[in-house]
């Protein structure tokens, strides 16, 4: 068990009376209210209800599709509805608790406005839940859920037992999210769009990288990095902010700061307050020691690919440190997390070759994927499918797209995965033009509009040593899985 720092109980107790939301977990603040989530079925929405089931409330709800995650919701003693419909909602409810997809045309969310009920967001109601527990919030453009996760493992590993909610399905985890000790340590995901990650106060706050991304929703970068000071402001005023140091946007907050907050920093190398020197690769994968300032603290040897991943997890480290975590132990369980799904996830090897998986949608997250891969297969040939996300982002950053695929040998893309976009974005661009793009940059790819297509084409070009990932925020992965159904058929 490790030797987990106590927090004086009186200022946890000041910090959350002084919102209003106040009272520790289990008191009547929560036990006995009834709650009605609509879009119950995805991974943050689960969760929250499965906080608020754990701490004493009713929970109902529904989704669009029954999933395995609705089912677990009905083993803990939700109630979840199959469809949207006005009768579904309790008149005594609470509140109800909207997903981000939910429309304003929705029947339930009209209902509830219709008789005068509380409508919260996603991202208010777990700040509202954050509130109750020792916050640990994690932000950045990239890297988000990989890091909470691995956090959360860390925590768990060496006896803290963390709340957690993830935006991504955690083997090691046993899901997206998970129930600790009342009133410990909580780690979530801070999303800066919509400037969701503003509802969230915590003890901890872990700032990764900023980047332009989400600019259908900011302005410019400028924008971007104003809503990360706002986020940094509202750490708690006795808590720490936890930083990249050698991000050049992170050292705009930094300053805008101005030494109102503690501030940790972390980085691969530098003067910062945890660093990682005498990098190497070992089997595709980082080996490097670890450093609290000038102490050495031991060796680590990562389980996850790639570069970046080194960065992920100094982070780790200093937050896991933040929280009074002993060192040693620390050092000892870093090295035995082993991802996220849908992050550089390997599928399955078959008839000489490897298919994988991965949730890259952003220039960044491109280019640090087809590098782990490299370093950590050295295929023969290495097919990426890329499904661009929005038509919005492949506009705003068309020229960075077309740049970030030189580590493959050839590039196919699909018709771009329409989510939130304007009728004017896609008027704009569409995959055809970024294929042409990538083109122009040296290059080799191909617009292939439809999924069974790309998987034919795959069949008839692939060869023994060659490796596939499909990469993107849509259902690119589908891609993967008929392509390795017919590996393992027919070869």
């Amino acid at each position: 068990m490790s030797r987990i720092r106590t927090t004086a109980h009186a200022a946890r107790t000041r910090s959350t009376q002084a919102r209003d939301v106040a009272g520790p977990v289990g008191t009547p603040a929560l036990a006995g209210k009834a709650y009605h989530f609509v879009g119950a079925g995805g991974v943050g929405m689960s969760g929250l209800a499965k906080l608020l089931l754990q701490n004493g409330a009713t929970v109902v709800g529904s989704d669009m599709e029954d999933s395995t995650v609705a089912a677990d919701l009905r083993r803990r003693g939700a109630t979840i509805h199959i469809g949207h419909a006005a009768a579904h909602l309790r008149p005594d409810c609470d509140a109800v608790v909207i997903s981000a997809a939910i429309k304003p045309l929705n029947p339930e969310l009209q209902a509830a406005q219709a008789a005068g009920l509380e409508v919260v967001k996603y991202a208010q109601m777990l700040g509202r839940l954050m509130d109750r527990y020792e916050g640990i919030a994690v932000c950045g453009t990239h890297g988000k859920s990989t890091t909470s996760a691995w956090l959360a493992w860390v925590l768990q590993q060496v006896g803290a037992a963390p709340s957690f909610i993830i935006g991504a399905n955690v083997p090691q985890l046993h899901g997206s999210s998970g129930v600790g000790r009342e009133g410990g340590w909580f780690v979530a995901e801070a999303c800066e769009y919509d400037r969701s990650f503003l509802n969230l106060h915590p003890r901890i706050g872990v700032m990764l990288n900023i980047e332009a991304d989400h600019l259908d929703y900011y302005a410019d970068e400028n924008e971007i990095v104003e809503a990360f000071t706002t986020f940094a402001q509202g750490i708690r005023p006795d808590g720490v902010l936890i930083v990249n140091g050698r991000d050049a946007n992170v050292a705009r907050v930094r300053r805008a700061l101005d030494g109102r907050r503690r501030i940790i920093t972390f980085g691969p190398d530098g003067e910062f307050n945890y660093t990682a020197r005498n990098l190497c690769l070992e089997d595709g994968l980082y080996r490097f020691d670890a450093f609290e300032g000038a102490r050495r603290l031991g060796v680590v040897h990562l389980a996850v690919p790639g570069e970046h991943n080194v960065s992920n997890a100094l982070a780790v480290l200093a937050a896991a440190r933040a929280c009074g975590c002993d060192a040693a132990e620390v050092l000892a369980t870093l090295g035995t997390f082993t991802g996220v799904d849908r992050r550089l996830m390997l599928k399955d090897r078959h008839a000489g070759i490897a298919v994988l998986d991965d949730y890259a949608h952003h220039p960044t997250e491109i280019r640090a994927s087809l590098q782990a891969i490299r370093e950590w297969f050295a295929p023969r040939r290495l097919w990426c499918v890329f499904q661009p996300h929005q038509y919005s982002r492949t506009r705003f950053l068309l020229e960075d797209f077309a740049d970030s695929f030189a580590r493959a040998d050839v590039t196919i893309v699909p018709e771009i995965y329409f989510v939130r976009d304007t009728v004017e974005s896609r008027q704009c661009v569409n995959a055809e033009v970024l294929v042409e793009r990538i083109r122009e940059h040296g290059s080799q790819a191909v617009f292939i509009p439809d999924f069974a297509s790309i998987v034919a084409y795959l069949k008839a070009h692939v060869a023994d040593g060659d490796l596939v990932v499909t990469m993107g925020a849509g259902p690119v992965w589908k891609v993967a899985d008929e392509y390795l159904q017919w590996l393992r058929e027919d070869r």
